[in-house]
């Protein structure tokens, strides 16, 4: 007759109880959370910033419009593309390392399963920005006053900075208030920073 410690039952039970909850690794969420978290606040900061750039020197609204839409555009295409060269890099890196593991010329599909998937990550980082770039485009679109219309895409980018923030947080596991913070405060200096200078520029006869 086998006798199993108790010691060993204990830990063996413990060790099924803490897995499920307690040993969720929540590193595994950072590559599509990472693209689609600085996706979306890239898409959000960049376009509000550069139509609140053109509308400091320019208050046509078809201006503004127009450049929203053309610095949509180009950032997601430049998201889009930033992202699918580092993930191909670190996917290359990781594959070689399998390879050296396992002293073999080729790895089977089936045991790439979790590696890095460039492509997921090009279209996450693309659609996020784009998403975020909506915001500030939608919020001037139908306002012709000016300064009605650069107060109101202020309120629409804060608020959406604001969710941005916390919904980052909430799904890593960070602390909420501080980096909804520190979100909204780094999207405000960038919008201020670029209508300041472009006045500035503007006020100086640049045309």
């Amino acid at each position: 007759m086998t006798t199993i410690p108790v010691n060993s039952m204990v830990h063996h039970q413990t060790t099924l109880e803490l897995e499920p909850k307690d040993l969720f690794d929540y590193s595994k969420r950072s590559q599509w959370l990472r693209a689609a978290v600085l996706g979306a606040n890239d898409g959000l900061v960049s376009t509000a910033s550069l139509m609140m750039g053109v509308g400091a020197v320019k208050q046509d609204i078809r201006a503004m419009i127009l450049t929203g839409f053309a610095g949509l555009v180009a950032g997601a295409c430049s998201m889009a593309i930033g992202e699918f060269v580092s993930v191909y890099s670190q996917l290359d890196i990781e594959v070689a390392q399998l390879k050296r593991d396992f002293n073999r010329r080729d790895i089977e599909v089936a045991e790439t399963d979790g590696l890095p998937n460039p492509w997921q990550a090009a279209a996450a980082s693309a659609l996020a920005f784009s998403l975020g770039a909506m915001v500030p485009l939608l919020a001037a679109s139908f306002i012709k006053p000016y300064k009605v219309r650069i107060l109101v895409m202020a309120g629409a980018v804060t608020a959406a900075l604001a969710v941005f923030g916390w919904l980052g947080a909430a799904l890593g596991r960070a602390p909420a208030v501080k980096s909804t913070i520190r979100v909204v405060v780094g999207g405000w200096m960038a919008m201020a920073i670029t209508y300041g200078l472009t006045r500035l520029i503007g006020a100086k006869g640049l045309h």
